[in-house]
Order: C-alpha cells, then sequence, then structure tokens
C-alpha cells in the first residue's frame, strides 16, 4: 500500500532521549511524514488530561495516526511496519516468524528489564540495590542471547537496510550505556563484539543522524553515546 502510506501524516507526542526515540528513527527511516509535539517531562505533562486522553498510562510515546492514536512501542512498530513496505519481513515473508520473535524479545523482555533498572522503586519498596544487581544481570544474559543472534547475521536486524528491530535495540543499548547515572561500570559494549558492530553501523544511518540533531544525541549515539543536549525539552 505504497500510495495509501505516502498520504499518511503523524503526530509524534515525543521527549528527547526516551522510548520516542525509537519511534523517531522508524519514521525517519521510513522516511514517512510526521510532526512532533514535545511532552514535558518537567511538568509531567505525560500526566495530563489531555496527554491521558491519547494513552491513559501516562507513557511516551503515543503516535497520533489517522485511524486513531497509538501507544506501546512495540505496537506502533509493527503498525507502522504492517502499512510500510521495507520495515519489516511482510506476512508472506518465511522470516516474519522471527522477526516477529524478537520484537517481542525486545518490547516483552529487555525493554521492561531496562525499566526495572531505570525506576527501581515503581517495583518494589525493599532493598533497590539487590534488585539492580538481578536486574543487571539478567540484562547481560540478554545481550549474550542477542550478540549471538547478531553473530548469525539475519536480514531483518543488524542489516545494511535496517528494519523496526533496529532501532528498538540501537536505543536499548544506548541507554543501558547512560542510565542509572553512576551505575553502569557493569555495561562495556565491547563485551558483545556483534553489537558493538551493529551500533556503529547504526550511528552512521541517515535516520540516526536526523534524529540525533533533533534530539542532541552526539555524534555517536550507540556506540559511544553521551548524554543528550537536546534543543528543546529535557531528556530526564
Amino acid at each position: 500500500m505504497p500510495g495509501y502510506v505516502s498520504a499518511m501524516s503523524f503526530r509524534l507526542h515525543y521527549a528527547p532521549d526516551n522510548a520516542s526515540l525509537i519511534i523517531r528513527l522508524a519514521l525517519e527511516t521510513g522516511g514517512m511524514a510526521y510532526e512532533t509535539v514535545l511532552v514535558d517531562r518537567a511538568a509531567r505533562g505525560q500526566q495530563s488530561p489531555a496527554y491521558l486522553r491519547l494513552n491513559p498510562n501516562g507513557l511516551i510515546p503515543v503516535l497520533e495516526t489517522p485511524e486513531g492514536a497509538i501507544f506501546e512501542t512495540g505496537a506502533i512498530l509493527l503498525w507502522l511496519a504492517d502499512r510500510h513496505p521495507g520495515l519489516a519481513p511482510g506476512p508472506a515473508d518465511p522470516a516474519r516468524g522471527d522477526m516477529l520473535k524478537w520484537l517481542f524479545y525486545l518490547s516483552n523482555t529487555l525493554h521492561p528489564a531496562l525499566r526495572m533498572l531505570f525506576y527501581p522503586e515503581k517495583y518494589i519498596d525493599g532493598d533497590i540495590a539487590a534488585l539492580r544487581t538481578r536486574t543487571k544481570s539478567n540484562l547481560a544474559d540478554m545481550l549474550d542471547k542477542l550478540d549471538a543472534l547478531l553473530a548469525g547475521k539475519p536480514d531483518w536486524i543488524g542489516a545494511t537496510t535496517p528494519t523496526i528491530l533496529d532501532p528498538y535495540l540501537a536505543c536499548c543499548l544506548r541507554w543501558m550505556a547512560l542510565y542509572p547515572p553512576g551505575e553502569t561500570g557493569w555495561f562495556e559494549l565491547s563485551r558483545w563484539p556483534a553489537l558493538e558492530r551493529f551500533a556503529r553501523l547504526r550511528d552512521d544511518d541517515p535516520a540516526t543522524l536526523r534524529a540525533a540533531q533533533a534530539e542532541g544525541l552526539g555524534p555517536t549515539p550507540f556506540s559511544t553515546p553521551h548524554h543528550a543536549n537536546p534543543p528543546e525539552g529535557s531528556a530526564t
């Protein structure tokens, strides 16, 4: 449906260097027209009545489309891919199942573990240090699996032409290197050589360069990231 897609425009509710970055990268990769609406996290804009009407969970991102507002990062990515040929293997492609299982691995396993690492107080009232220690160990195991996946050189992640999986994984690698401040010593990207090669490849992607400029991510946002210096809003 290329004609249908090109006629669409989207409104991305975002905050710099948040999960909305994944969606921005996918939109840029697909060459899709979109506009952005800054969510002021410092003022808890994601909890405002207007925002909660779009996403009752009060989380970023939301993508407004001609068919309504969509939330949940994995759901937005899959919705975009189903309407834009080339962003993922199509329903008839033999690789579709592999793509889907790893998309859901990122959205249901890796991403929630990062949230637990970054916001442990949302999960327990007790020993935050113990939770973070266990979570780091779990994340290292997940990265072992992902490194083995990329070492096999599938054509639906880590290839020259990115799919919806690439921005998701690249952003997760970025955030592990940066957050929480003072708690990132466990993460050394060179420990996972296939992931390190992947991050360097994504650094140089044209979609990355445009997103990095828009959100102040610096020249190597995935392989050797630095904290964002966005032209508007705050990454915290």
